[in-house]
């Protein structure tokens, strides 16, 4: 077993116990944050890599909530953003060590902004030095981000959810159950993947999803090329339908995440048709027809606008079988560093 697929088969746990963290040790730093953001001027939320990747998942249930923030790229809002006296950060960072995060923090520092930074290391730059540190500690995944992706995801999500007065004791109750409900589908979902013709060495692979799945389908893409060593791409549903669907054809791969609410049908219709183009085509959500595409990863339920914490998974699933499939060790990286301290060249 890959250290990669034994990362993914603990992150129900870690899921878990963030959710408990949240709820009691770290209760205190998640109030003070809430307090922060509901008396800022200006929300910025932002990360790199996979952080940025949550921080597109989470920027959602800001926007359902009629509470815009700004979401940015930590590299473009260090080199290419003035940040107003007054502003809150929310910067997410597993290790709190990346470059841009750190000279970031001395940016907001000089703007006299506020950062809170929800990261997994507590020695870490971030939380030594934000003024609101949320510490989600979990064991560091081995080399790909998988519980250190979603566990930090879910506490910002955490703390979306509280500024807009959405998350109470029931949305915790119902999250446990999916996240337990999770952990007993996995062993289903890789016996689905192991011989699934959807999977398929040095083919061409596209990620599409909608609302507060997007950063899922953008961290799938960047599985595939951590991990299997395979470019893919990823767009929003809509913007592949405005001029990328020209490059369809047999043997593409699509991925696609099903929202349970909003544009399902159409997007149910979209699988269709691509597969009757001659792509095979993947879907992930809750309650999804069987016969609509090549590899159907039904979901447990789980409250619509939070589908992004454990839809990631069977992806995890797939982009290891693949990179075992193609001859690829998922577990080593050839040229990037596990965190990037500099911001100069490749080698």
């Amino acid at each position: 077993m890959t250290h990669f697929l034994q990362d993914i088969h603990r992150q129900p746990d870690e899921l878990k116990r963030t959710l408990e963290r949240l709820s009691g040790p770290g209760r205190s730093a998640l109030d003070e944050a809430v307090a922060a953001v509901r008396s800022a001027r200006h929300v910025y939320l932002t990360g790199i890599g996979s952080s940025w990747h949550a921080g597109l998942n989470v920027s959602a249930l800001f926007q359902i909530a009629g509470r815009p923030v700004y979401l940015m790229d930590a590299a473009e809002m260090l080199q290419f953003a003035s940040i107003p006296v007054g502003s809150v950060l929310i910067v997410i960072s597993r290790s709190g060590r990346s470059v841009e995060i750190v000279q970031l923090l001395d940016k907001a520092r000089e703007s006299r902004a506020a950062v809170i930074g929800i990261t997994n290391v507590p020695d870490g730059t971030l939380a030594r030095e934000a003024q609101i540190p949320i510490v989600i500690p979990v064991a560091l995944d081995h080399a790909i981000s998988v519980n250190t992706y979603t566990t930090l995801a879910l506490a910002a999500g955490v703390l979306a959810a509280s500024i807009t007065g959405a998350f109470d004791a029931p949305l915790a109750e119902s999250l446990s159950r999916s996240f337990a409900a999770t952990a007993r589908q996995i062993p289903g979902w890789r016996a689905q993947i192991e011989n699934s013709p959807w999977l398929a060495p040095k083919s061409v692979t596209y990620f599409l999803a909608r609302g507060s799945s997007l950063g899922s389908a953008y961290e799938a893409r960047l599985m595939w090329e951590e991990g299997v060593k395979s470019p893919a791409t990823a767009m929003g549903a809509a913007s592949f339908r405005h001029g990328p669907q020209e490059i369809v054809g047999k043997d593409v791969r699509f991925g696609i995440w099903i929202d349970a609410t909003k544009m399902r049908d159409q997007d149910l219709a979209l699988a269709r048709d691509l597969r009757k183009l001659g792509a095979r085509v993947m879907l992930i959500g809750q309650r999804l027809p069987s016969d609509d595409a090549d590899l159907v990863f039904n979901l447990p339920e789980i409250p619509t606008p939070w589908q992004f914490v454990i839809d990631i998974i069977p992806a995890q699933l797939a982009a290891e079988r693949l990179a075992r499939l193609s001859g690829s060790d998922p577990d080593t990286f050839k040229l990037c560093s596990f965190i990037v301290e500099d911001e100069s060249g490749l080698l």
